[in-house]
């Protein structure tokens, strides 16, 4: 009775040898380590990045005083008030203007040099005199309409009050394009006779300055810190391209307007810490890391400790695998099936006969692998059929798109007496609307679809006002190539409205066909001015997200090339500023013949 227990159970033979020698060991030791060290580690990391927050807000709070400081000192200046009068009211004499403007000229540079973080000084007013420190340039202020600036009519609003602006570049002083990277805060110039507002004070801290300060803050390796206002809207990152904008994560904003000092959030599938403090002028000093990066030490004992009880486990299993050999080697044979059915061949069955478990699983495995064939053939029919339904509706949904905008280019014609080209444009549409409804089937011709092209071309002549040339030029036989409905109609209009209505000018797109091995390459380049790069990056990623139509055209063209030709098949996309270039690799399936 013993025996034939010990033959039939694969658990009485080797479970005890294994897995209470290696299992248990690994799993206690390294969840006791993990539980006991890293809450440790987490408290000190969190005090210490919350003393970095606070430092990093008092050290902006003193930069920001400065500014505030200077600002309060020439706002209270009596003899500026009077210069600023004298000036309105026109009642200096010439030699008094002189004085006045030497004196301004040395005392705005006189203070700009007692304060290592103001940059620049500006004493501005709609008309008459101006002033400012250092290299400030009456010709560039003239360019610009003061009272109408946004930060002239927040200075209004404000009453006197100090109006602080985001990180920017100055557009005052220095000779053509050169410019200083400043945080400008700016008031009105009150006349404390009648509190009327004469003029505007414009004091500029060092934006470099605060950049260098904000950039020796470290929080993890790549954590950075950056400044928000009371909105959420991004004042100060060395990252010029998203200033002025509200924070893009949505967790992370709300985190913000919630006030929290530390929290956690998700960003690219990455849990992210961050700690936030208030600045003095109301503004928020926001620091945010990788979780990772503060608990990296902790993971890695874990891993040291986890590795180290594996190694003693191994040595037991490879005692008990010594011991039970003969036990084990029907485990082995299945394995060697399994791992080669996990490879992804299914024509594998086992032969293990013996009447234990093993034996038992090896019958049921065999007949797993009945099922999953049968199973995939279904699922890899059902996934086609649903495929097809999904461009079926991409196309449906590209149709009312593309109707819409023709009926409304034809509405306006009729409605402005532009019978002809309406006219035109009616049979163009009527031509395309034929060839698009009037055959049946998935596929057509590319001479056929070039001739659809062409109508599509027309109404586009019309609704842009701009003439559009079509260039085509093909080896023998590739124009009767069978190729999916609409395939280059979506290329063809993103072409015309991304690359060329952009110039204002006559354009032409090209389209050239070669046959290679198995299929054809289709090229249609356009002469228009190109995609930028972060654009095309996204494009080529398969990201077509960039607005409704480009979206929903790419993603057909994409899904047609990839459901209907062979997976050696491609969309390449290339931009530069003199246009774009889309190129189609067509690859038939094998069995397809010639046309898909």
């Amino acid at each position: 009775m013993i025996h034939n227990l010990l033959r039939k159970r694969m658990a009485s033979k080797v479970i005890v040898t294994i897995f209470i020698v290696s299992l248990i060991p690994t799993v206690f030791n390294s969840l006791f380590f993990y539980r006991s060290a890293s809450s440790v580690v987490k408290e000190n990391v969190r005090e210490s990045s919350l003393q970095i927050a606070r430092q990093a807000a008092d050290s902006l709070s003193f930069i920001f005083s400065n500014g505030s400081d200077m600002s309060d000192l020439i706002y209270s200046n009596q003899k500026i008030q009077n210069i600023v009068k004298a000036d309105i009211n026109g009642t200096a004499s010439p030699e008094e203007i002189q004085d006045n403007q030497e004196y301004m000229t040395s005392f705005l540079n006189s203070n700009i040099y007692t304060s290592s973080f103001v940059r620049i000084i500006y004493i501005l007013k709609e008309e008459g005199m101006s002033w400012g420190s250092g290299t400030f340039s009456s010709y560039k202020l003239s360019m610009y309409d003061i009272d109408q600036m946004p930060w002239a009519k927040k200075s209004v609003s404000a009453d006197g009050e100090l109006v602080w602006g985001r990180l920017q570049y100055d557009r005052l002083s220095g000779a053509g394009e050169n410019t200083d990277l400043v945080l400008p805060i700016t008031r009105v110039l009150k006349d404390f006779d009648n509190m009327n507002n004469i003029a505007y004070v414009q004091v500029s801290l060092d934006g470099n300055a605060i950049l260098e300060k904000i950039d020796q803050i470290k929080l993890g390796k790549t954590g950075h810190f950056f400044v928000v206002d009371e909105n959420a809207e991004i004042m100060i990152d060395s990252d010029l391209d998203v200033i002025g904008k509200p924070i893009g994560n949505e967790d992370l904003k709300d985190q913000i307007l919630k006030g929290r000092q530390e929290f956690e959030f998700d960003e690219n599938e990455v849990h992210h810490y961050g700690v936030m403090q208030p600045i003095g002028n109301g503004w928020y000093i926001v620091g945010v890391v990788p979780v990772t990066e503060l608990t990296g030490e902790v993971v890695s004992m874990q891993h040291l400790i986890f590795f180290a009880s594996l190694i003693f486990g191994i040595l037991a299993i490879l005692l008990g695998v010594i011991l039970t050999r003969r036990v084990t080697e029907p485990v082995k044979v299945l394995t060697k099936q399994m791992k080669l059915v996990g490879e992804g061949d299914f024509n594998v069955r086992t032969k293990v006969s013996s009447v234990d478990e093993i034996g038992m699983m090896s019958n049921q495995f065999n007949h797993m692998i009945n099922q999953v064939e049968n199973l995939l053939e279904r699922v890899k029919e059902e996934q086609a059929q649903k495929q097809e339904a999904e461009l079926r509706a991409i196309k449906h949904r590209i149709n009312p798109h593309f109707l819409f905008n023709t009926l409304s280019t034809i509405r306006w014609l009729v409605q402005f007496n532009q019978t002809e080209r309406a006219n035109t444009a009616l049979s163009a549409l009527s031509k395309l609307l034929e060839g698009n409804m009037g055959k049946t089937g998935t596929f057509i011709s590319i001479k056929e679809e070039l001739e659809l092209v062409e109508n599509f071309m027309v109404i586009l002549q019309i609704r842009y006002q701009q003439k559009f040339n079509l260039q085509t030029e093909f080896e023998e036989g590739i124009e009767n190539f069978q190729i999916p409905r609409m395939l280059l109609q979506p290329i063809v209009e993103n072409a015309i409205f991304h690359g060329i209505v952009p110039t204002g000018k006559e354009g032409t797109v090209t389209i050239t066909g070669m046959n290679i091995q198995h299929g054809v390459v289709l090229q249609i380049d356009d002469d228009g001015i190109g995609f930028e790069e972060d654009i095309l990056e996204k494009i080529n990623q398969g990201a077509a997200q960039i607005n409704s139509f480009v979206g929903i055209g790419l993603n057909h063209v994409y899904d047609s090339v990839r459901l209907y030709y062979d997976p050696l098949s491609k969309v390449e996309i290339t931009s530069t500023s003199e246009g774009t270039s889309v190129k189609l690799t067509l690859i038939t399936k094998p069995g397809g013949g010639e046309d898909v």
